[in-house]
């Protein structure tokens, strides 16, 4: 069956740009391996009308939206290899294979988290990577910070908009320029620069995190940015990508290095939240649909 677009992620990006297509009347398939990044969090916040809302739920509420649209499909499957061209995608499911004139890539990153012992433990729970999609519910804890480099450590500032109590961990990967050393204790964020051993639990939550010399900071929350990294299908592509490591898009269009391949997303995007996501999905289909839709009309494929 020849589908006007498939869609490869099921997650807000995805989601919301099969609900855009398919009010624009294009026969969307939306792939969906079941695998959400997102997996670990019990709410989802900082979304209009949905703060609050569990993963599952918002899902289960826009494929139950999306079911009014007949001419949108949904399959839990995953997306195995894309090939062709614009106009003409072969798109390998499994055994099975569909065929598309447009693809977007919604599908997320694969977060590439610290081999610290305990750690991916905590992930998505005590471990966090946002605080305006967290930070209220742990407000006035006590906060780390593991900066990834020199140029993240004022994320260490905007901590203190949830807490009084923050400071940066740096697990000896570089040093503290001067002038952000200057801020940073103006602010009242101390520095550690001992490298970690580990972090420690107690009922799944986080209690300390111990250092190679064998002491222990108790904290209660930490917050990390750990490398990022496309899925294995669109690396696979040969996409052009950024400086950061994004899946680099037309400003503006936000089709890919390869015409007829469009992005949305984390994938696309530093700026990552589920709200951010869904608006940059929606951006995507609209850009895609007028795209496709002056093509088909032009050609006189519009009956």
């Amino acid at each position: 069956m020849l589908h006007d677009v498939v869609i490869v992620g099921g997650g807000p990006a995805g989601l919301s740009a099969a609900l855009t297509l398919g009010r624009a009347r294009k026969r969307v398939l939306l792939c969906d391996a079941g695998a959400p990044r997102n997996a670990a969090a019990t709410h989802m916040q900082n979304f209009v009308s949905r703060d609050g809302t569990p993963p599952p739920e918002f899902r289960r509420l826009a494929r139950e939206q999306l079911a009014r649209y007949p001419n949108v499909e949904i399959q839990d499957v995953r997306v195995e290899e894309i090939g062709g061209e614009r106009g003409d995608f072969d798109v390998r499911l499994g055994a099975d294979s569909v065929v598309a004139r447009r693809i977007l890539l919604s599908a997320g990153l694969i977060d590439e988290v610290p081999a610290i012992e305990g750690f991916r433990e905590l992930w998505g729970t005590s471990i966090l990577i946002c605080p305006y999609c967290h930070g209220w519910e742990v407000q006035d804890q006590r906060f780390a910070y593991l900066a990834p480099n020199a140029d993240r450590l004022s994320f260490a500032l905007l901590l203190r908009s949830w807490t009084r109590d923050v400071i940066v961990l740096t697990d000896r990967n570089f040093a503290i320029p001067p002038d952000m050393a200057e801020r940073l204790a103006a602010a009242h964020v101390p520095v550690d620069e001992r490298p970690i051993a580990r972090v420690r639990s107690i009922d799944g939550h986080l209690h300390g995190i111990e250092f190679a010399d064998g002491e222990r900071l108790e904290r209660d929350v930490l917050f990390a940015h750990p490398p990022q990294q496309p899925a294995p299908l669109v690396r696979s592509l040969g996409l052009a990508l950024d400086a950061r490591g994004f899946v680099q898009v037309d400003e503006m269009q936000r089709e890919t290095s390869i015409p007829g391949i469009y992005a949305a997303g984390d994938l696309v995007t530093y700026a990552q939240s589920a709200i951010l996501a869904a608006a940059s999905g929606t951006q995507a289909a609209a850009m895609l649909n007028h795209s496709l839709t002056v093509e088909l009309a032009v050609a006189g494929a519009l009956t």
